[in-house]
């Protein structure tokens, strides 16, 4: 059979390949995904080396491919998407998507969970990769070097596969390095705002023999990469809703979604957390 003229045969196969290894671990997370305490298909794990925190959640979302690859994958307006996605986060306070010739970055500014100045915040430069896409899989990256309290390296990728005609299978990772400085950096934090909180992994405790949620810096780690799917999943139960009423819904959709895990996502009550995205938002349609 003749190949089709400017197609690459591997492309298609590396494609396959992909699409192939992330179905085969949704069929080797068939247990976890039903049975679990997220009221959702959805399992989260979190690992952590000498100077790297890395959260995966691999989970099912009632939305057919075409329609997640067709927002999140797209070319032209994939980075403006992924940014309406973040500013959803407590943490983000302003996201812009700029593009030059082949490549696209996203101007993101952290701060603290409620409202403040972009001059109290601190800003990081994402780049956006669509390093994969097709019919079956695609893979977004989106890389920084540098972010706050000293940490490096950030990394947020996604990528996904249709399972059936309806669903699609998403692994979400969300990782970043530190050094001395910043390890300092966060016990600090533990110690003081963050103390008290934590994840989602449960681990026996020595003295007591109970099972406990795991906190410190693993825990952190687990709060914001499920901080970061809930925003992929609000974005996406709202893309039918009229373009008018899109921004009210999603906002809406992430609050609900992250008080059902309230012991470990509650920071703000709902009508605050609502007006300070209201007046985040406005500020991101330009750059700043």
């Amino acid at each position: 059979m003749m190949a089709l003229v400017g197609v690459c045969p591997d492309l298609f196969a590396e494609e396959s390949g992909n699409a192939a290894r992330l179905r085969d671990k949704y069929a080797s997370l068939a247990e976890p995904l039903s049975h679990n305490p997220f009221r959702r298909q959805l399992y989260l794990k979190s690992t952590e080396s000498d100077s790297t925190l890395t959260g995966d959640i691999y989970a099912v979302v009632d939305y057919p491919f075409a329609s997640v690859n067709g927002t999140l994958n797209d070319p032209v307006q994939g980075p403006a998407n992924w940014c309406d996605v973040l500013i959803l986060h407590l943490n983000v306070k302003y996201c812009h998507a700029s593009a030059s010739g082949n490549s696209a970055r996203l101007t993101v500014n952290l701060g603290r969970k409620v409202e403040e100045k972009l001059s109290s915040s601190y800003r990081v430069q994402f780049n956006y990769r669509a390093v994969a896409t097709g019919p079956e899989y695609f893979q977004v990256n989106l890389d920084a070097d540098t972010g706050p309290m000293s940490t490096r390296d950030y990394r947020i990728v996604l990528e996904a596969t249709s399972i059936t005609a309806t669903r699609t299978f998403l692994h979400l990772t969300y990782s970043y390095s530190y050094g001395a400085t910043g390890r300092i950096a966060m016990k600090t934090y533990l110690a003081t705002l963050g103390h008290g909180k934590v994840g989602f992994t449960t681990a026996r405790d020595p003295s007591s023999g109970q099972a406990e949620y795991i906190g410190g810096v693993r825990g952190l780690t687990e709060r914001n990469t499920m901080r970061y799917y809930l925003a992929i999943d609000s974005y996406l139960g709202t893309l039918s809703v009229p373009s008018d009423k899109r921004l009210d819904q999603r906002l809406a959709k992430w609050f609900d979604a992250t008080e059902q895990y309230s012991r470990q996502l509650h920071e703000v009550d709902r009508d605050a957390y609502m007006s300070m995205k209201h007046n985040e938002y406005p500020r991101q349609q330009v750059m700043q």
